[in-house]
């Protein structure tokens, strides 16, 4: 049973170069708190994994939203960039549907 009061979600996975993790982490909070301030992004979350994939678990109002928010130019071309230079494999994104929502925000840290 699908909530349609719950946001669009989707789940981006990658590998990085070595030695780029530091870049990359200041290029993803870059960019996503961009997303979020000016093209109606709701923020998002990025996990490393005991498989050393790197996820990240983003969240929009809907997917008409997402697809909209990343159609206009770029928001920070140069953090963009850092993104692509850093990540080795980008695997498929996976589009998953909210059924039931229990997560707690993460305390503010300065975001």
């Amino acid at each position: 049973m699908t909530n349609p009061q719950l946001a669009f979600c989707a789940l981006y996975r990658w590998r990085l170069h070595p030695g780029t993790e530091a870049s990359f982490v200041r290029a993803w909070s870059r960019v996503t708190q961009l997303l979020k301030a000016e093209r109606g992004s709701l923020g998002s979350r990025l996990h490393r994994g005991p498989d050393d994939i790197w996820y990240s678990y983003t969240q929009w109002p809907s997917a008409e939203a997402k697809a909209e928010g990343l159609a206009q130019p770029s928001v920070d071309p140069e953090a963009w960039q850092q993104m692509r230079d850093a990540i080795a494999e980008r695997l498929p994104e996976i589009i998953l549907e909210p059924v039931a929502d229990y997560l707690a925000p993460l305390p503010n840290d300065g975001d």
